[in-house]
């Protein structure tokens, strides 16, 4: 982890160097990446900036390989936006695989949340206060405002922030101790320009909120209840509250404002929250047997069906399949109709080793669901265990092609590809792989391997020359920007 840290502060470093030549700013209002008159980062170059840096994000950063709760936050996000200042809608979500309460933005359209986030928010309206938070930090371009404001004080300050959202994201404790180091290095007008950014941004989220139906008094809300919960963390408080301090003053002008927008009402969470933040808890307990205790006594006391819907997925966890079985057996009709209900049919399934039925009912789904994101990725994950690898590596590939930044699907695809023997397609599919986690020398590596291939065509030469250069093209401007 030292290593990492390390890498990731020289690069951001680096970065920072560069984006601010010596030279001084002749227009300040023509915004240009690496042109030394400018003031502020282009539209343009924060969008290439943070598609490279997400490159490096997923090359570092555990990512939560659960496509329910992603799209239920896909969900969320795009019920907000549109109702944002965000002028540039190329968003680019993150969840990350940490119990940890967090949430970022980065330039180019990037939002990161913390998978322990949905279990921090005591309301879905929470939640989406935080995330229309982090979408007014990218509205208003906090960012720009932000290295303009580092390059007249101190430059390797916001490097070091930069380079300490991936190690907090990586590892929490190492990351929170290179945060604290460097907001200690703040001097106090640097805290202030920040206090101005966040209250704006807390000023623009909680319009987003209103204009998107959400009780805009969630935000001071989650802000009260972590004020208050502060005095718990000691010497190490989460993440969030370094980078997005709370206090009295901020808490004051929140509800000042909050009171002065339309009056909504707090509303009642959705069905998908409960059920997403069932999922989560059985993914952070300590262990599948103490999900199983937690949700069983949740479920007799509640029986809610969130709560049973979580007691079904810890038993299966837990290899405990009678009892996975017999909460299903005891729903109603309607509620077994839930997609992500089924859903957990089929993981039962997959988790005891019974593909074919499995299959069965990820059939029945994507008759029903054809284009939605989970029952396609768990329809491509029965049909590789039950052995139908033609397939499977189809509806992988389709994947691919609708979610081409997904990481994850082209690892897939390469699997898939190596049970059905195609050994080029495998090259090829884990050079797009290592392509997208900033992993280049790799991705150079795996191309020299598909040459060497027998009865390549001259389509295939074609094809593998044209990914060798893109390759070394991103290596090199990652270098120029990193």
């Amino acid at each position: 982890m030292r290593r990492l840290m390390q890498t990731l502060l020289m690069a951001a470093t680096c970065f920072t160097t560069a984006l601010w030549p010596l030279t001084s700013s002749s227009n300040p209002d023509l915004p240009v990446l690496n042109d030394a008159s400018s003031a502020m980062v282009s539209l343009d170059a924060e969008y290439r900036l943070g598609r490279n840096w997400a490159r490096i994000l997923r090359g570092q950063a555990p990512l939560l390989n659960d496509y329910i709760s992603y799209q239920y936050l896909e969900d969320l996000v795009w019920r907000l936006l549109p109702k944002s200042q965000i002028e540039d809608r190329r968003i680019e979500l993150f969840v990350l695989n940490n119990p940890t309460f967090n949430a970022f933005a980065v330039p180019g359209g990037i939002i990161g949340i913390h998978s322990g986030l949905l279990l921090a928010a005591e309301s879905e309206a929470e939640l989406a206060s935080v995330i229309a938070h982090e979408l007014a930090h990218l509205s208003q371009r906090h960012y720009a405002q932000r290295l303009e404001e580092e390059r007249r004080n101190r430059p390797l300050m916001l490097a070091g922030l930069l380079a300490s959202i991936l190690v907090a994201a990586a590892d929490t404790q190492g990351g929170m101790a290179v945060l604290s180091s460097t907001m200690g290095a703040s001097a106090q007008g640097q805290l202030a320009f920040s206090r101005r950014n966040e209250q704006e941004a807390d000023r623009v989220g909680m319009q987003t909120l209103v204009e998107a139906g959400i009780d805009p008094h969630a935000m001071p809300q989650m802000f009260s209840r972590l004020q208050r919960n502060y005095r718990f963390y000691g010497q190490r408080p989460p993440e969030f509250l370094l980078t997005h301090p709370v206090t009295e003053s901020r808490i004051a002008d929140s509800l000042n404002r909050a009171s002065q927008l339309a009056s909504i009402g707090p509303g009642t969470d959705s069905l998908d929250f409960k059920l997403v933040r069932a999922r989560l808890q059985v993914h952070h307990s300590e262990s599948p047997q103490q999900a199983v205790a937690t949700l069983r006594s949740a479920a007799d006391r509640s029986g809610e069906l969130h709560d049973q819907y979580g007691l079904m997925l810890a038993a299966a966890a837990a290899a405990d399949f009678a009892l996975a079985d017999a909460v299903w057996d005891r729903l109603s009709a309607s509620d077994r109709r839930h997609p992500w209900l089924q859903l957990g049919r089929v993981e039962r399934f997959l988790a005891a080793g019974e593909p074919t039925q499995a299959l069965e009912v990820s059939r029945e789904m994507i008759a029903l669901y054809p284009d939605s994101r989970p029952v396609r990725t768990l329809h491509a994950r029965a049909l590789r265990e039950a052995g139908q690898l033609g397939q499977a590596v189809r509806l992988y590939k389709q994947l691919t092609r609708d979610y081409p930044t997904d990481s994850l699907y082209w690892y897939e695809l390469a699997e898939a590809e190596g049970l059905a023997g195609n050994i080029l397609a495998v090259h090829e599919a884990r050079v797009e792989y290592f392509l997208l986690t900033a992993q280049f020398d790799l991705a150079l590596t795996q191309l020299e391997y598909a040459n060497r291939e027998k009865g390549l065509t001259s389509s295939d030469k074609l094809r593998l020359e044209q990914r060798e250069q893109e390759a070394k093209r991103l290596r090199q401007e990652m270098k120029e920007q990193f």
